[in-house]
């Protein structure tokens, strides 16, 4: 494997890892906050218990995920010197305000987990929500980043060098406002059927708990209320692309030749040789309508750009046929909920629902996963967008497989102690309690 591969690969690896715990850190503390604002109003003990056990699940993650991104952070400087040589003195600033929600978030987070009985109840939920908005704030600071690398704005380019740099306009990008949309609402997705899935599970075992029965309906709620949203933000998403980054938009849709009424192709082999997808599903007119509404729309295919900048068109076609099949399965189970929960003027909890929301739990990060594929590759061949070629900015540094083996160790070594500490989480749960207490 070459050094760029190396590179690329060890920096894959290293976001895959860590959006998991993004996503878990911008959503655990809106259910933790949550369920003490219920509390609160309620008074009604489960609740109270509810919002500690998601509070120790929200320390647990929101420290892994800090180990994650510090990794992430020596990468970019070890292994993308070229990137952050002409990129640094723009995206600083963003870096700089997620620093300063990322301390705002531990600091209010200590608060939290040593406030429960030197704090007004109120102060306490607080402090809550300062934990859950500065996790929100943080994720929303790094995405304007990448959003940046893929619309990059706010500098002009002399001699080679950027210069004239408006860190506000970078920030507030044309891809800013629907990416930092899709990644939240796709992290409250993922987190609200994770957590759904889970209690889900025990609630199985015992149907007359009252913890996975209060805890099921929170997490029911942020997720259901989520899904519909989420489906209209990929909407957004991809008509932006069709603006911004035309090239990726064929790529997601294996689409070759530029077509008026183009249809939408789900699945199938990209076939690039012959610039055809095999044995795909062909709804005839379909993109030309999502993309404008107007079936006998021209949408731009890969053919019109140069063949050494197409991305890896399977690679983002099946990335985002997964991140969408996913979607689309979650969203039918949302309103499913939704229709028995008003059906039943109460929470739904028939067996096969609450095994449907078992199996159902990981797709959320399955999308969240596929979603960034798709974000990353279908950037390439450029890591600024237009601006500089990915080949460009990689380090010259001889041995780098030797950072990307320590890097992936550290990774599987925090993923197993993940795995230990919400275990005992997990067993210690109340596994008894009346429906009715």
């Amino acid at each position: 494997m070459s050094d760029f591969l190396f590179a690329r690969s060890q920096m894959g690896m290293s976001l895959a890892f860590h959006i998991i715990f993004a996503a878990l850190g911008i959503g655990m503390p809106l259910l933790m906050a949550i369920a003490e604002g219920v509390y609160l109003y309620t008074q009604r003990p489960v609740y109270l218990d509810l919002s500690k056990r998601w509070a120790r699940g929200a320390a647990i993650f929101f420290a892994v995920g800090a180990v994650s991104g510090t990794v992430l952070s020596f990468e970019l400087g070890l292994l993308w010197p070229g990137f952050m040589e002409k990129a640094g003195a723009i995206i600083g600033m963003p870096f700089s305000l997620e620093g300063f929600a990322f301390f705002t978030e531990a600091i209010f987070m200590g608060v939290y987990l040593y406030g429960w009985s030197r704090l007004s109840p109120f102060l306490h939920w607080l402090s809550g929500l300062v934990v859950a908005v500065s996790g929100i704030f943080s994720g929303i600071f790094v995405v304007t980043v990448n959003a940046w690398m893929n619309s990059p704005v706010g500098f002009k380019i002399v001699d080679g060098r950027i210069s004239d740099i408006d860190p506000i306009a970078a920030m507030l990008n044309p891809a800013s406002f629907h990416e930092v949309l899709h990644m939240t609402l796709a992290a409250f997705v993922a987190v609200g059927f994770a957590a759904a899935a889970v209690h889900a599970f025990f609630l199985l075992k015992d149907r007359d708990n009252l913890f996975h029965r209060s805890a099921l309906g929170i997490a029911l709620a942020v997720a259901c209320l989520s899904a519909p949203l989420q489906i209209l933000s990929g909407d957004v998403n991809a008509r932006a692309l069709a603006r911004l980054q035309p090239a990726k938009l064929a790529a997601m849709e294996a689409l070759y030749k530029t077509e008026t009424g183009a249809p939408l192709l789900i699945g199938g082999i990209p076939n690039d040789d012959t610039r055809t997808t095999d044995y795909a599903f062909k709804i005839p007119y379909g993109l030309s309508f999502l993309l404008t509404h107007d079936f006998n729309a021209k949408v731009v295919g890969l053919e019109k750009f140069p063949r050494n900048d197409w991305p890896n068109v399977r690679i983002v076609h099946w990335g985002f046929d997964i991140m969408v099949a996913s979607g689309m399965v979650l969203f039918v189970l949302s309103i499913a909920v939704g229709w028995l929960w008003w059906k039943q003027g109460g929470l739904p909890d028939g067996k096969w629902l609450l095994r449907g929301l078992v199996v159902a739990g990981p797709l959320g990060f399955v999308a969240i996963e596929a979603g960034w594929v798709v974000t990353e590759v279908g950037r390439q061949p450029w890591v600024i967008y237009g601006v500089m070629r990915t080949e460009e900015a990689v380090t010259p540094m001889r041995w780098i497989a030797v950072p990307f083996v320590v890097f992936t160790v550290l990774y599987v070594f925090l993923s197993i102690i993940v795995f230990f500490l919400l275990r005992r989480q997990f067993l210690e749960t109340p596994v008894s309690g009346s429906r009715h207490a």
